[in-house]
């Protein structure tokens, strides 16, 4: 999938400096950058069910 983004001058500038500083070209960037987002947001969905599982287990045994 290929997605494009509008980046203001500004902050094309700040992303091509650290693309350049980590060694990477702006497109490895990116997607490392997107990578790492939604494992932390996978993480964070899966820490909210077991929350709400661990919660509600006496719950859900009452229920049966």
């Amino acid at each position: 999938m290929k997605i494009s983004i509008e980046l203001s001058q500004e902050q094309a500038e700040i992303f091509q400096n650290t693309a350049e500083r980590l060694g990477l070209s702006p497109e490895e960037l990116a997607r490392a950058g997107l990578a790492d987002m939604l494992g932390v947001f996978q993480d964070d969905f899966k820490k909210a069910a077991k929350y709400v599982v661990d919660k509600n287990q006496e719950l859900y045994r009452q229920l049966r």
